[in-house]
């Protein structure tokens, strides 16, 4: 058995890895191919400049136009007493602002959380995830989801979306560059040949490269925040079970998609093969395998 702050810290850990070989990675990128196709520091500013300006509409009115894009509701304590209470008692206990607390009218179960910090945030669930699971099973739930947002998971996963934003934008112009003769480069020592080399090979490569990687970001933060979940509650056996409802419900979210995918609690594109080989969410028996770990 492994103590639940043990396995918060190893996830603290494990995240901050993948997320500093991301960097490096995206870094290393940028350079070799901006060196490749003759662009200077200007472009790359340029680039990070349009990544943040996409970035920021994201990270101010994402969780409006996530609302938006799910036909979620605002709900109030009389009409949904459990999650409205459960909710708030979970919040004192992790120190962080009640979230605005929405609702999906939908079968399928699941639940998600945003908001660029707690002071702006909100979660939400699906009334088919609320009418089955018992309170003890709620609970570990919404502790999962107040975790990603006391965890700043939304930010974090912003910050991949800048730096692979900037990185696409490069790729896209060296691409259309390469293919119409290029930019002029002053240099014409051999190390032109190994920058043109290496940039031809992480046009290709660089974007796979990022979106795993991402991927692996958006997993461990999953992790992550089924423990910081599990030191909030308590209780592994409530997540265990709660998770275990979930992966066996064969409702869809039909409201869900590729956009907000990270957000739920489990991958709603559930029967897809091909959305599960690129899936932000660690497979369920792997969850449960760690949860666990902590009984």
């Amino acid at each position: 058995m492994i103590n639940v702050y043990e396995q918060v810290n190893q996830n603290k850990f494990r995240s901050g890895l993948i997320i500093s070989l991301f960097v490096v990675f995206i870094s290393l990128a940028v350079y070799f191919i901006s060196q490749a196709f003759g662009y200077g520091n200007e472009y790359i500013i340029f680039a990070l400049v349009i990544s943040f300006f996409m970035s920021g509409v994201s990270y101010f009115w994402g969780d409006k136009i996530v609302v938006g894009l799910n036909n979620a509701k605002p709900v109030n304590r009389k009409d949904f007493f459990d999650f409205y209470t459960v909710t708030e008692n979970l919040s004192i206990a992790n120190g962080t602002p009640v979230p605005k607390i929405y609702v999906i009218d939908s079968p399928a179960m699941n639940a998600f959380a945003t908001g660029r910090d707690p002071e702006h945030a909100l979660v939400c669930a699906t009334t088919g995830l609320l009418g089955k699971l018992n309170r003890t099973e709620l609970e570990a739930v919404i502790a999962h989801e107040l975790s990603h947002i006391k965890n700043y998971d939304i930010r974090l996963m912003m910050i991949v979306s800048i730096l692979i934003g900037t990185l696409s934008i490069l790729i896209n112009t060296a691409t259309r560059a390469s293919l119409f003769g290029g930019r002029h480069r002053d240099n014409n020592d051999n190390n032109n040949g190994i920058f043109a080399i290496i940039g031809l090979i992480l046009i290709i490569f660089a974007p796979i490269i990022a979106q795993l990687i991402q991927l692996a970001i958006s997993r461990r933060r999953e992790f992550l925040a089924d423990a910081s979940g599990i030191k909030l509650t308590r209780q592994p056996q409530g997540l265990i079970d709660a998770l275990k409802k979930i992966s066996q419900d064969s409702n869809k979210l039909e409201t869900a998609s590729t956009a907000t995918a990270s957000l739920y609690i489990n991958n709603p594109f559930k029967g897809n093969k091909i959305a599960s080989l690129f899936s932000t969410h660690p497979p369920i028996e792997d969850r449960i395998a760690a949860l666990n770990k902590m009984l």
